[in-house]
């Protein structure tokens, strides 16, 4: 453990502390971690003054404490990948932002079909289409008996593009592939780009369902690199806040897990539910989504008497309907045949692949970054434990349950808090030079992680974006082995992912 530097959840610390190792010793290092349960939040490349280099962040296995580690890195390195399965994505996202090739590694593909940041040569060159994703050699499964079917990437209705390959024999699925970056907007590099202001605006655009997470990543990176003080009462109105967008889009999901099994009351109350909880947004800062509400160094909104009735009076009356609208759910027989042992993801493949969110919790991962690496008020909050770890559609379903009933338990806690933020007032700030840091929280989907370098001259050197979602469309394709292709709508919502938060 020499050569990894173990930091906290929003600590600045100078770029010069963190263990600088040749890559061997990093890459021993990281499989070892990682062979022995412990998880990657992070790990990407950046260049500085003209050299490429890799920096990695991890969570040990009882989720207790953050390491940082980093090394040079010429234009290949040994892939991580071939000795364990977590690196799989990072190693792939790494080729091409950055032209670094990880030789060995089993999938080396595309993320989000963009030409590299740098001006090495290509990693993919004539083998693929940067302007169209998906222009590559899927997986095939041999045999005459095997078909293929292809869904999307334009799908009907609202629904964000995404291309799902299924592998099949008659109506079983042997092996689902599924091809994103169409909503690729090179979200990292204008944050590295864009005059402060903007940053906040951006950040909520990351994934529009979860404005509070990626927001409240940024704007806690910033205050630790430019030492802006929070009181208080913004700390209270932030985690409401991120409770909040939780509520809605876990009801939303149930409703919609009513929908795809045709039990259409649960679909139809639950939708106006999530629309209510939505408008408890809108009383707290003006926007049923919170754009707007987060900024480094405070909320744009203060919380006063009249915000803590309508908040305090329409959570009691939510409650019980919300309680018996479950109840309906998961009381029906006919819901339990289609949710039991649908779409099951063991532990060991969760584990393997570094699940995070309800879908991690369902399959028996215990992380949750509210406990683990709290941050605004949760370190003095209660926790809760799901007991529900089968790893199916069912658990999934149950996880969001229960933590719903914990999110309107810690909003009605805040809201008898009677501490007022102060009035918010843009600030100018200057980063701290040659520094990093690294923030977490779980946002609504789990864990949602934002890293950020500065050079020498405080300004933006390496902006690193992670969403839940870039760990967990994984854990749908290998929910889909040995399943009815007839059960991927309901597996898919189940996880509910985000295309346009993996995209980036």
């Amino acid at each position: 453990m020499d050569n990894l530097l173990k930091i906290s959840n929003g600590q600045r610390i100078d770029r010069k502390n963190i263990p600088h190792i040749p890559f061997e010793t990093l890459r021993q290092e990281l499989v070892l971690f990682a062979n022995k349960g412990g998880n990657i939040v992070q790990f990407f490349a950046y260049e500085d003054k003209g050299q490429s280099k890799l920096l990695a962040v991890l969570r040990n296995k009882q989720n207790d404490t953050l390491y940082v580690t980093g090394c040079d890195v010429d234009n290949s390195f040994a892939s991580l990948t071939i000795e364990n399965e977590k690196f799989h994505m990072f190693e792939r996202e790494i080729a091409e932002q950055y032209g670094l090739k990880p030789d060995g590694h089993p999938w080396l593909k595309l993320v989000r079909y963009h030409a590299n940041y740098s001006r090495k040569p290509d990693v993919f060159a004539n083998n693929y289409n940067h302007d169209i994703p998906g222009n590559y050699p899927y997986f095939t499964v041999e045999g005459e008996a095997v078909h293929e079917v292809a869904v999307g990437p334009v799908h009907a209705g609202i629904i964000e593009p995404g291309h799902f390959r299924f592998q099949c024999v008659g109506e079983i699925v042997f092996h689902l592939e599924i091809q994103l970056g169409y909503q690729h907007r090179s979200v990292e590099t204008l944050m590295q780009s864009v005059p402060a202001k903007r940053l906040p605006i951006i950040a909520e655009a990351i994934a529009g369902d979860t404005t509070i997470g990626h927001n409240l990543c940024l704007c806690q990176a910033i205050e630790s690199l430019a030492d802006l003080p929070v009181d208080e009462g913004a700390h209270i109105v932030r985690t409401i806040a991120l409770e909040l967008e939780r509520l809605a889009n876990l009801i939303g999901d149930l409703g919609a897990l009513s929908h795809d099994v045709a039990f259409n009351p649960p679909s139809e109350y639950f939708g106006r539910i999530r629309g209510e909880y939505l408008n408890l947004s809108q009383v707290l800062c003006g926007s049923r989504f919170g754009r707007g509400l987060v900024r480094p160094g405070g909320v744009t909104h203060v919380m006063g008497d009249e915000q803590i009735k309508l908040l305090s009076e329409k959570m009691a009356e939510l409650t019980p309907e919300v309680v018996h609208v479950n109840d309906m759910i998961f009381s029906a027989p006919s819901v339990d045949a289609r949710f039991t042992h649908t779409g099951t993801v063991s532990y060991e493949n969760a584990e393997k692949i570094g699940l995070v969110g309800y879908a991690g919790r369902a399959c028996g991962l215990a992380y949750d970054a509210r406990v683990s690496f709290p941050t605004e008020c949760y370190a003095d909050l209660p926790a809760y434990e799901n007991e529900k770890t089968n790893g199916d559609v069912c658990s999934r379903a149950t996880v969001r349950r229960e933590e719903i009933m914990h999110s309107m338990d810690l909003i009605n806690t805040l809201l008898k808090r009677r501490v007022e933020a102060e009035i918010y007032r843009p600030k100018e700030y200057q980063l701290a030079p040659d520094s990093f840091v690294v923030t977490i929280n779980e946002g609504w989907r789990g864990e949602v992680s934002h890293c950020l370098l500065t050079d020498d001259a405080g300004k933006i050197l390496r902006y690193k974006v992670k969403d839940p979602s870039f760990h967990n469309w994984t854990g749908l394709a290998l929910s889909l082995r040995d399943e009815e292709i007839s059960d991927f709508p309901l597996c898919n919502k189940s996880f509910n992912l985000s295309y346009c938060g993996f995209d980036l």
